[in-house]
Protein backbone atom coordinates (compact mmCIF):
# COMPACT_ATOMS: atom_id res chain seq x y z
CA UNK A 1 0.00 0.00 0.00
CA UNK A 2 0.86 3.78 -0.42
CA UNK A 3 1.26 5.94 2.59
CA UNK A 4 0.16 9.12 1.28
CA UNK A 5 1.11 12.06 3.43
CA UNK A 6 -0.08 15.76 3.86
CA UNK A 7 3.49 16.98 2.96
CA UNK A 8 3.14 15.29 -0.52
CA UNK A 9 5.10 12.43 0.37
CA UNK A 10 4.45 8.85 -0.59
CA UNK A 11 6.11 5.92 1.06
CA UNK A 12 5.39 2.28 0.01
CA UNK A 13 3.97 0.57 3.93
CA UNK A 14 3.16 -3.64 4.10
CA UNK A 15 0.17 -4.10 6.64
CA UNK A 16 1.53 -6.78 8.56
CA UNK A 17 0.53 -5.85 12.12
CA UNK A 18 -3.07 -8.23 13.24
CA UNK A 19 -4.65 -7.71 16.31
CA UNK A 20 -6.12 -11.24 18.20
CA UNK A 21 -9.13 -11.58 15.73
CA UNK A 22 -6.79 -11.40 12.87
CA UNK A 23 -7.57 -7.96 11.58
CA UNK A 24 -5.36 -5.07 10.79
CA UNK A 25 -7.98 -2.19 12.24
CA UNK A 26 -5.33 -0.52 14.51
CA UNK A 27 -2.20 -0.73 12.00
CA UNK A 28 -4.98 1.23 9.98
CA UNK A 29 -6.25 3.79 12.70
CA UNK A 30 -2.35 4.46 13.34
CA UNK A 31 -1.43 5.50 9.63
CA UNK A 32 -4.36 7.80 9.32
CA UNK A 33 -4.43 9.08 13.00
CA UNK A 34 -8.03 8.02 14.27
CA UNK A 35 -11.50 6.53 13.20
CA UNK A 36 -10.81 4.74 9.55
CA UNK A 37 -13.01 5.76 6.36
CA UNK A 38 -13.04 3.46 3.10
CA UNK A 39 -13.49 5.42 0.21
CA UNK A 40 -13.73 2.89 -3.07
CA UNK A 41 -12.15 4.52 -5.28
CA UNK A 42 -11.90 2.31 -8.42
CA UNK A 43 -14.15 -0.65 -8.05
CA UNK A 44 -12.81 -2.38 -11.55
CA UNK A 45 -9.24 -1.98 -10.07
CA UNK A 46 -10.24 -3.21 -6.33
CA UNK A 47 -8.86 0.51 -5.56
CA UNK A 48 -9.46 1.74 -1.94
CA UNK A 49 -8.53 5.03 -0.16
CA UNK A 50 -8.13 4.54 4.02
CA UNK A 51 -8.98 8.09 5.37
CA UNK A 52 -9.69 9.56 8.73
CA UNK A 53 -13.28 9.69 9.04
CA UNK A 54 -12.95 12.94 11.28
CA UNK A 55 -10.44 14.48 8.90
CA UNK A 56 -13.04 17.65 8.55
CA UNK A 57 -14.24 17.63 11.64
CA UNK A 58 -10.60 17.69 13.13
CA UNK A 59 -9.37 20.34 10.86
CA UNK A 60 -6.48 18.40 9.44
CA UNK A 61 -4.53 19.93 6.87
CA UNK A 62 -5.87 18.84 3.25
CA UNK A 63 -3.83 16.14 1.57
CA UNK A 64 -3.88 17.18 -2.17
CA UNK A 65 -2.20 14.28 -3.78
CA UNK A 66 -5.01 12.14 -1.93
CA UNK A 67 -7.82 14.44 -3.35
CA UNK A 68 -6.65 14.19 -6.69
CA UNK A 69 -6.81 10.53 -7.22
CA UNK A 70 -10.36 10.36 -4.68
CA UNK A 71 -11.88 13.43 -7.19
CA UNK A 72 -12.99 15.52 -3.81
CA UNK A 73 -11.16 16.96 -1.01
CA UNK A 74 -9.64 14.85 1.62
CA UNK A 75 -7.98 15.80 5.21
CA UNK A 76 -5.27 13.91 6.75
CA UNK A 77 -2.75 11.24 6.02
CA UNK A 78 -4.16 7.97 3.90
CA UNK A 79 -3.55 4.66 2.96
CA UNK A 80 -4.38 3.83 -0.83
CA UNK A 81 -4.09 0.42 -2.47
CA UNK A 82 -6.02 -2.51 -3.53
CA UNK A 83 -9.03 -3.80 -0.89
CA UNK A 84 -7.39 -7.14 -0.61
CA UNK A 85 -4.58 -5.37 0.73
CA UNK A 86 -6.36 -4.34 3.88
CA UNK A 87 -8.30 -7.22 4.71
Amino acid sequence: MKWIKTDGTIEEITLIKRDDDGNRLKQLQEAVDGYIELLYINTKKNEVMVVNEEGLLRRLPVNRRASKLAGKTIRGNVLFGKATEIH
